[in-house]
């Protein structure tokens, strides 16, 4: 027996020395040959559960996280992959979330709950509800989360992400200035700092607050140009385009769209707007990045509702559809996905229509 256990840790060092050297196959063999030595071997599952994630394999790593559990349910490295698959891999908030409750419920059988161990659970707690769009709880449980690690980069730029899609822009700043001098290089600290500190330029533009416009002004372009300094290919420099070839795109994509379309709609105005405003942020609670928005009652809806007809209107945000595109062909074609999408949400259609007819 003692010859198998010495088998079974042998063959797991040897699965490290080839993974680390980016010989997968050799990897998952010795892994094998360590399953065969010690069949109910924790380690060499969550060994390959992590290896097949990184090889895009997810099914086939959940699986390995679900038998690595299975075979020591103490085993807190593989909860916590089986965790972060279910949230970042398979958007499986709910069970997600069903199973952060129960780690955090403290049965025996389970790992204890360790500060470090806790904090990575509220964490992607605090991602499973985001996602579901509870902001309020995110940011609860992030803090959590700090509170038991203190500085941490990773949960100070999350917190600082979720207070921007809050609209709370000031408390975003501090948390992202404070994470960036914990981690300064991090491109996803300077790139979320570059996102709010643009907004924290338009809202003065806004105000017509002079003095915090020339604070401001500039500063998020560096912060942009530090996140692709250190991550070129993840944050390429925004795309900037003349309001002349903006309107030219949105021109094509009415026209591109079906005559009995373009003839229903043709009393919806489109309008352009650099950014949403706060108020709409806040109130729509919709994404401070989000590319276009139907504001109005649904055609399907419309007999039910006293609104003015006339107050119906698309809208897209230039800045934003910039932002998420390299280059001017695929503004163009991002612009007329979200044409579609918005007039789609006027025609009465819910997400998963847009999805169906392909324009999600």
């Amino acid at each position: 027996m003692q010859n198998d256990k010495d088998r079974y840790w042998d063959c797991l060092d040897q699965a490290m020395d080839a993974s680390h050297g980016g010989r997968v196959e050799e990897a998952l063999a010795w892994l094998d040959e360590a399953l065969k030595a010690h069949p109910g071997g924790a380690e060499a599952h969550n060994g390959r559960g992590e290896i097949l994630w990184d090889e895009g394999r997810i099914d086939e790593s959940l699986y390995e996280f679900d038998q690595a559990i299975e075979a020591d349910s103490k085993f807190s490295s593989a909860h916590l992959n089986r965790l972060e698959i279910l949230v970042e891999e398979l958007a499986e908030y709910r069970l997600a979330l069903e199973a952060c409750d129960a780690l955090l419920a403290g049965d025996a059988s389970l790992p204890r709950l360790e500060s470090a161990f806790q904090a990575e659970i509220c964490y992607l707690k605090s991602k499973s509800l985001f996602y579901l769009d509870d902001l309020e709880g995110a940011v609860f449980l992030i803090r959590r989360s700090l509170k038991s690690m203190g500085d941490h980069p990773t949960y100070s730029a999350f917190e600082g992400h979720v207070l921007f899609e809050m609209g709370n822009y000031e408390a975003s700043r501090r948390v992202l200035e404070r994470a960036s001098l914990v981690d300064p290089d991090s491109p996803h600290v300077a790139y979320s700092l570059g996102l709010v500190l643009e907004r924290l330029e338009f809202e003065a533009d806004q105000e017509g607050n002079r003095s915090r416009q020339e604070e401001a002004a500039g500063v998020a372009q560096l912060a942009f140009a530090r996140a692709n300094a250190l991550d070129p290919l993840l944050f390429p420099i925004p795309l900037q385009v003349s309001d002349e070839f903006f309107s030219s795109a949105i021109q094509v994509a009415l026209d591109n769209l079906p005559a009995s379309v373009r003839e229903y709609i043709s009393d919806v105005p489109l309008t352009v707007e650099e950014f949403p405003s706060l108020d709409v942020v806040r109130g729509e609670r919709v994404s401070p990045q989000i590319l276009g928005l139907f504001m109005g009652v649904p055609r399907t809806e419309a007999s039910c509702t006293e609104q003015v007809s006339d107050l119906d209107r698309v809208i897209l945000f230039k800045c934003n559809l910039e932002k998420v595109c390299r280059n001017q062909d695929e503004l163009i074609e991002q612009i007329q996905i979200t044409v579609r999408h918005e007039i789609g949400h006027y025609l009465g259609l819910d997400e998963d229509d847009l999805e169906r007819l392909g324009l999600a």
